[in-house]
């Protein structure tokens, strides 16, 4: 019987450790031949130097288990290397069929005290780096289409977070990067898909090199396998780049220790229609001050509350 994967090739990047790792170990292991990319940097913040280390030994550790893989080391945040790693997996394995784009990096810090290269460099590696790698693997595909008259296989993965959801005080840029992850997601679905290409986001829980701080006070078990190990993300990954998941487009899902939650659209809250031709102020204080009178300052979203999510 084949694998669900068997015969694609994928891209994943971050796939040098953590959450990327597992997903490029799972996409091999449904028989994808994967391209794994990871700029091998040694710092979260991506400080020091670059290294082909972190990639190389993915790409044995898939060879050595009976699967494909090639390794680079390029930085996705380089309009020009995402596109030579895109051209990569065409060139060694004769197409691109799957993109799952997970790399990333941390710069912390609150809004009041953020300097301009740490939320540039955020914003450049999470959305950036996104932005890059869709826009080749988006004209291979469609290139690809145009010349065989009719739809091809693609799938693309992008990687989100639940700081987008529900706030996080001391990531500014990183829920900032987030949620432009799922716009440009829903976008790219909806451009994508006459030339048969899905585009899904995943906000992914787990215990990697990046939350190690976020996660401090969850101790592992003694025994079985950690609720927060990348491994229980891997296999969502594997779904949505499979061929049963065709019907899946556009969508955002939550996963972590064995739960998956699809997230809804926002759907409006509450309602005020003015009496007169426009809104007055005091017509406005009267009808949405006593709407929030009884919710707690700085609210937002209540997703990650609902889902179940919360931290602590």
């Amino acid at each position: 019987m084949p694998l669900p994967l068997e015969g694609l090739c994928a891209i994943v990047t971050g796939a040098g450790r953590g959450l990327g790792r597992a997903e490029a170990l799972e996409l091999a292991g449904l028989g994808a031949a994967v391209v794994v990319n990871d700029y091998g940097q040694p710092g979260r913040d991506g400080s020091g130097a670059a290294s082909a280390g972190p990639a190389e030994e993915v790409a044995r550790e898939i060879r050595a288990a009976g699967g494909r893989a090639l390794a680079h080391s390029g930085d996705i945040a380089d309009f020009d290397r995402a596109g030579e790693l895109v051209q990569l997996a065409v060139t060694e394995f004769g197409k691109l069929d799957i993109l799952v784009n997970n790399a990333g990096i941390l710069r912390d810090r609150m809004v009041f005290s953020m300097a301009e290269d740490e939320w540039d460099s955020v914003i450049r590696v999470h959305l950036k780096g996104h932005f890059n790698t869709t826009r080749f693997a988006a004209a291979h595909w469609r290139e690809r289409s145009k010349a065989a008259g009719a739809a091809v296989y693609g799938r693309i993965v992008n990687t989100s977070s639940e700081a987008f959801l529900a706030g996080s005080a001391g990531q500014p840029n990183y829920a900032a990067a987030k949620g432009g992850i799922v716009g440009l997601t829903t976008s790219t679905a909806l451009a994508l898909a006459k030339y048969g290409v899905t585009a899904n986001a995943i906000c992914p829980r787990a215990r990697t090199r990046m939350t190690e701080d976020v996660f401090a006070g969850f101790g592992r078990p003694e025994e079985g396998l950690d609720p927060l190990a990348p491994e229980h993300v891997a296999p969502l990954v594997g779904y949505l780049a499979s061929p049963a998941a065709a019907g899946v487009n556009g969508q955002l899902l939550v996963v972590h220790g064995g739960m998956v939650a699809v997230v809804e659209r926002p759907r409006v809250r509450a309602r005020f229609d003015s009496k007169q031709d426009t809104f007055t102020y005091d017509e406005l204080d009267a009808l949405l001050t006593p709407h929030y009178a009884d919710r707690p300052p700085g609210e937002t979203f209540a997703a990650a509350e609902v889902l179940g999510l919360r931290r602590g």
